[in-house]
């Protein structure tokens, strides 16, 4: 005997099997849809990161207010440098036990860090305004950073040039140029 199908028979497999696929296409949808908003999420949280990073190397900076070279042994050339900072407006707090100064001269690269003494990898600093700590937390602050250039460099010489970069806890650097004087003979302290 033999069976005659319909045409209704054969839409109703044709529909089952739509569905099967329907069914399936809406699963990987989900598992899709699951996995982009998960990534969405860790990227906004990364974005959000590095945005606050790279906010605080923009804003966070140390100003140097003045610069002085000591001249302590009378003869023409630098052998102490000190800087008078203070937070530059905007920053958040900065404190300078987590800072580093790199001091780079045609002779010399060194990184110093915060220490008790100046020496040849600490560089040295007290409060001149301001409560005392480590830490500038106010624009009227200031704070004497002293570096032992014998120690790093040997001395920097008249005409001598060097580069001083101060690099805050979040990475913000502020660069200053020391250039000292042509003629220094007989001057204890000169502006460089």
């Amino acid at each position: 005997m033999i069976v005659d199908v319909t045409d209704n028979d054969e839409r109703g497999q044709v529909g089952i099997g739509t569905l099967i696929i329907f069914i399936a296409m809406v699963l990987v949808a989900a598992v899709a849809a699951g996995v982009l908003i998960n990534t969405a999420g860790l990227l906004e949280s990364t974005a959000s990161d590095t945005g606050a990073d790279s906010q605080a190397q923009v804003s966070n900076q140390i100003d140097v207010v003045t610069a002085v070279g000591e001249n302590t042994d009378g003869d023409s050339s630098v052998e102490i440098l000190t800087f008078t900072v203070k937070k530059s407006a905007g920053s958040d707090n900065i404190d300078l036990a987590d800072a580093t100064i790199e001091y780079q001269s045609d002779s010399a690269s060194q990184t110093l860090t915060q220490g008790a003494v100046a020496n040849a990898t600490h560089f040295n600093q007290s409060s001149l305004k301001g409560d005392g700590d480590l830490v500038l937390t106010n624009t009227s602050e200031r704070m004497s950073i002293e570096l032992d250039v014998t120690a790093v460099d040997g001395a920097l010489n008249e005409g001598e040039e060097a580069t001083v970069r101060f690099v805050d806890q979040s990475g913000a650097t502020t660069i200053y140029g020391v250039n000292v004087p042509d003629s220094i003979a007989g001057e204890t302290f000169v502006e460089v």
